[in-house]
């Protein structure tokens, strides 16, 4: 793993695409139990080399009831978004990820995590790439289908300040879903 995690941290594959150059952001460990499938380092991580270090980390470890403490735990949570590295600036927001990353280097990280129980897919870009054809429409829909991806996956929104809007929108997953995700998470961590 420290191997594979070395030539991610070297990796240049989309440099000329990236406006702040490369720095990958991504953890884990053989003993990792819960793997956070997320969509890009934003500026603020992309300085810190901090995963999740941002009002978007702060509600997401709202929503899995965790202290940074457990969630900063390799062995609790390995980190693997969908592109490594700050994707740059869009009309409303960052771009998308870049597409390299996932197909050269989620696999090999996954088969490195013999003990993984739970994959939580943070955004479309993710749920898209992992759950294919059984991906719904929309996002809000493959969110509130939650249940028939379960034990494997666990879909859910982006945490961004950004997304207030659907969260207004769909009080339901912050009523009935961070529950469920929460008595999952805390299952797992447990044991």
């Amino acid at each position: 793993m420290d191997d594979l995690l070395h030539n991610i941290s070297q990796c240049t594959i989309c440099k000329r695409h990236l406006p702040l150059g490369p720095r990958p952001v991504v953890t884990g460990h053989p003993k990792s139990k819960i793997v956070i499938i997320g969509q890009a380092p934003g500026t603020k991580v992309h300085e810190s080399g901090i995963p999740w270090d941002d009002q978007s980390g702060k509600k997401l470890r709202q929503w899995l009831n965790v202290t940074d403490e457990q969630f900063y735990d390799t062995k609790n949570f390995a980190i693997i978004p969908m592109g490594f590295c700050y994707p740059g600036k869009g009309k409303s927001g960052d771009l998308p990820p870049r597409p390299e990353c996932a197909p050269e280097w989620h696999k090999q990280l996954l088969d490195l995590m013999p003990k993984v129980e739970l994959i939580i897919l943070v955004g479309a870009y993710a749920q898209k790439y992992y759950l294919k054809e059984k991906a719904k429409r929309t996002l809000t829909d493959t969110v509130g289908e939650y249940k028939i991806y379960h034990p494997k996956y666990f879909p859910i929104p982006h945490p961004s300040p950004t997304n207030r809007f659907w969260r207004s929108k769909n009080p339901w997953f912050e009523e009935l879903v961070v529950p469920e995700l929460q008595k999952n998470v805390s299952n797992i961590l447990d044991n």
